[in-house]
């Protein structure tokens, strides 16, 4: 098998070797990212919904940075929220703080029911530049 090119946030790594995953994935050209959650250093959800939100943004902008990419290079993104109903709203009043300007890339929400304690989960998949390659 060929050896993942694994990219790592600063300061999550035990987090994330804990929970026996990758938080992103180089391939291709193409970072994977794995979702993200509002969780604190120790992996505890944040108990505010915004906060947890932009936290959870904070943790992928972390990774994408690692990676050398930036939210102008994420292309595909899918969201998961618990209760999407009572919550999209103030779930999306969050997003323009990290988003910018359009084109915004393509988005997939779904409605979950559980999220191991969290409301919200981020994941994307993003161009990495080419000098970075």
């Amino acid at each position: 098998m060929t050896q993942r090119d694994v990219v790592f946030p600063p300061g999550r790594q035990a987090l994330y070797e804990r929970n026996r995953y990758s938080p992103a994935i180089r391939s291709n050209g193409f970072l994977f990212v794995s979702g993200q959650v509002g969780s604190t250093e120790n992996g505890s959800p944040e108990p505010d919904l915004e906060a947890q939100v932009r936290l959870a943004f904070n943790n992928l902008k972390a990774i994408l940075a690692a990676a050398d990419c930036s939210f102008d290079d994420v292309v595909d993104v899918t969201v998961f929220m618990v209760d999407p109903e009572s919550i999209f709203e103030r779930v999306w009043s969050v997003v323009p703080e990290f988003w910018g300007n359009a084109p915004h890339p393509t988005l997939t929400a779904v409605g979950v029911t559980w999220l191991y304690g969290f409301q919200f989960e981020i994941k994307v998949i993003a161009r990495v530049p080419e000098a970075t390659l």
